[in-house]
Parts: structure tokens; sequence; C-alpha cells
């Protein structure tokens, strides 16, 4: 029986180049595509796939956000991150969200079917180079971050929004992005600087950056992200 996998990833040469591989055995079945997060959230509740193979860096809600989304609505999906961030905060970010395996978008197709097989069999896996820079930090004694820690107390909606205030958006680009309200993207981010100790969106913003989270979405504009 194939494994049914939903891609999620806002390049679509990305995503044809993804069902190539898969569609040259009978292992896995693509039943869906997603180009952003909030999508591939509604798509995955509303069709269960066995696994999900995610990127990072998403327009919106970046896939660090929609895999927290996922596990915590839909426990059974594995999650695979297939990402060209290869930092230590993106990998650990991302198993901490949930994630099950984390491969490089500059792996083999070998590796990659490597990844989706032993999640599908209820394992875990790291790309090796992935593995090795995280053992090193590990190693250092500096994989916890007190900035990460600051932001501990944000729920992964104040997160999004924290995100984009960094990314310089405003609260009307906010609300559009989220699809939320004005008042409530504003409401949002009084709270997070009453929850911050901060005074202004510059603070928040300067907590974001030294935590690492603006750089989730933020890839060269001509890159495959």
């Amino acid at each position: 029986m194939a494994f049914n996998i939903v891609l999620v990833d806002d390049h679509k040469l990305v995503r044809d180049g993804v069902k190539t591989i898969l569609e040259r055995g009978a292992e896995f079945r693509v039943v869906g595509e997603a180009e952003n997060g909030a999508d591939a959230v509604h798509l995955c509740r509303k069709s269960q796939p066995d696994i999900v193979l995610m990127d990072i860096g998403l327009p919106g809600m970046n896939g660090i956000e929609a895999t927290t989304e996922l596990v915590r609505h839909c426990p059974g999906i594995k999650i695979v991150i297939l990402s060209m961030y290869d930092d230590e905060n993106s990998v650990v970010s991302a198993l901490r969200s949930g994630a099950r395996a984390f491969v490089l978008k500059k792996a083999s197709s070998s590796e990659l079917l490597d990844a989706l097989r032993t999640v599908a069999r209820g394992g875990s896996y790291l790309s090796s180079q992935v593995s090795d820079r995280l053992l090193n930090r590990i190693q250092r004694g500096d994989l916890e971050t007190h900035d990460r820690s600051k932001l501990e107390s944000l729920s992964p909606r104040e997160l999004q929004v924290l995100r984009l205030v960094a990314e310089g958006k405003t609260s009307k680009d906010i609300a559009v992005m989220l699809d939320l309200g004005l008042q409530t993207v504003r409401s949002y981010r009084k709270t997070m600087m009453k929850k911050l100790g901060v005074n202004n969106v510059a603070g928040l913003t300067q907590l974001a950056l030294a935590a690492g989270l603006a750089s989730w979405n933020n890839p060269d504009a001509n890159s495959v992200g």
C-alpha cells in the first residue's frame, strides 16, 4: 500500500521535481499540493495524508508554524522538512515544532526516499550535514539560547505576527496575510510587547531578529526557497 503525501512548497518547479522522483516507484503517492502554510494546514486537515513534505520558507504562515499547527490538529500526520536552510536554529525549531525529519534540498533523490521510508515506518531522519552541525553545536553547549527562550511565552499565532512585524510588515499587511482583523493584529502587538517587556515595534523586531525568527522566511529573492 502506498503512503499518501502532500507536497508544500511555494515553487512549483520544486514540487514537480519531487513528484517526478516519487512517481518512479509505487511506495508514495502525491495526493495534494500547497504553496503556503495556511493552505497546507487546510488541505491536510481535510485529506489526512500519511506524510507532509514541508518547505520552511513559505509566504504568510511559514513551514515551522504550519508544522506546529498540523501537529496540534492532525497528530497522526508525519512531517518531513525539505529545505534549503541548514542553520541550526531552523533545524532545532523544526524538530521542536514536531517534524520527524529534516532533509536539505541539495540532498540526493535516494536520500529523500530514505528519509520518507524511515518516517513512514515511524522513525526520524536528519540529513548527514545537518546531524553533524547539530552534534557540533551540542558539544559546544550552546543548543539553547536565551533570546529564543524569551519567545516561549508567545502563542503560535503571536509568533506569526511577531515574525511579520520583524520583516517590516504593517499591521494592515499582516491582517491581510493572516486573514485577521486590523484591531486583532494591533491587539496582538500590544500583548506581545507586554509579555516581552518592550515598549515599541523596534523592541519587538530586535528580539525576533536576535532569536533568528525572521530569518526563517527571508530567502534570497532569486533562490529556490
